[in-house]
């Protein structure tokens, strides 16, 4: 009995935490939806089609414009399999609240979104996705310079037919989303230095970002 009491008294503890935390989250966030979107469209009109250019142009204003040095500069690509699609991925920031990357593949891919603790913002740099939800008989189309916003809690299928990259910014809770990131190594791919890889750069830039005070 006098363990089931402390589980109960601690599961109320970290539910009272969680609620708190959780409606304070719009404090410790460091990234503006509207911002990201605008930079991309505005790197977009500067470079085109060129994916490198427009990548380089975002990373520079985001030196630029966000506070202390909460920014991986190093361009250190790694694979993603969720859900089914496989891209990669360049990791610009992470931290307990937030992350920002850069996802896609030239080969085009599909998959499962995952059902997320995060809104998810899906800003598109070339390219176009396609996303479905059940019960619709048409796709969503998000071309160029669009933004596709998965909501907290929302699931869909996607897909990106041939090349397709975007700035990718998720802000609500971000280590429950690892365990999607994570299942595909386990159930198929089996591909652990990629996932040592990630998780290195991760837990790199989570723990550098929480000691600066960035949760």
């Amino acid at each position: 009995m006098r363990t089931l009491s402390i589980a109960i008294a601690f599961l109320a503890l970290f539910t009272g935490l969680y609620k708190y935390l959780d409606a304070r989250l719009e404090q410790f966030y460091i990234f503006d939806p509207a911002h990201l979107h605008d930079l991309s469209q505005r790197a977009i009109a500067a470079h085109g089609n060129d994916t490198r250019s427009i990548v380089q142009y975002i990373v520079s204003e985001l030196d630029e414009k966000i506070p202390g040095t909460h920014l991986n500069m190093d361009e250190e690509w790694v694979f993603n399999n969720a859900g089914g699609a496989m891209g990669a991925m360049y990791i610009i920031h992470a931290s307990i609240t937030e992350y920002l990357i850069i996802f896609g593949t030239a080969i085009g891919t599909e998959g499962h979104t995952g059902r997320h603790t995060a809104d998810d913002y899906f800003n598109i740099l070339q390219g176009t996705q396609l996303a479905y939800v059940p019960g619709s008989y048409e796709p969503e189309v998000y071309p160029q310079g669009s933004v596709h916003h998965l909501r907290r809690g929302e699931v869909k299928q996607y897909k990106m037919d041939s090349s397709c990259f975007a700035l990718e910014y998720a802000r609500g809770w971000i280590p429950p989303m690892l365990f999607f990131g994570y299942a595909d190594t386990f159930s198929s791919t089996l591909d652990f230095p990629t996932l040592w890889a990630t998780s290195r750069i991760t837990a790199r830039e989570m723990i550098a970002n929480a000691l600066k005070g960035k949760m």
